[in-house]
């Protein structure tokens, strides 16, 4: 599998955006690509936004998304694998760059959430050092949140 990751301070570039929306869309399928538009602009404007992707052939088959929840503290808002290419290390290895990168780049915690339902998600966190700091009972099931002090 050749697989390249790429970086980006921002919304990658199309035709990667709309790649990144479709992957996004196929597996949080509640929300519809141009909810999910809207949603990462936002966050582009309020906060700024460290994109990584992998990257397959121009498809973007994995991405991790966050941002500066406040200094010294990034938030691990969104990742996704797509269904095809879950059990090859994709996940983990955009994780540990994201980590990487806020270790660089000033950062002492990444915080994220998770729900019950993505226990795979769950499991990831756990085994890159997050520790549970809480749960809620949310519209959308389980909410377990989770810090990693770097």
């Amino acid at each position: 599998m050749e697989l390249r990751y790429q970086a980006y301070a921002t919304l990658p570039p199309q035709p990667l955006l709309t790649s990144l929306l479709t992957l996004l869309s196929g597996v949080f399928a509640s929300q519809g690509s141009s909810d999910l538009l809207s949603e990462l602009t936002y966050q582009v404007s309020r906060t700024g936004l460290q994109t990584l992707l992998a990257v397959q052939n121009e498809q973007v088959v994995g991405c991790k998304l966050g941002y500066e929840r406040k200094p010294g503290s990034f938030y691990s808002w969104l990742g996704a694998v797509h269904p095809d290419y879950r059990g090859n290390g994709i996940a983990s290895e955009l994780m540990r760059q994201q980590h990487e990168w806020c270790r660089q780049n000033g950062y002492h915690t990444v915080r994220t959430q998770t729900y019950n339902q993505w226990r795979e998600m769950l499991i990831l966190n756990l085994r890159f050092g997050f520790q549970i700091t809480g749960t809620v009972q949310s519209k959308h099931g389980l909410t377990i949140f989770l810090i990693k002090k770097l």
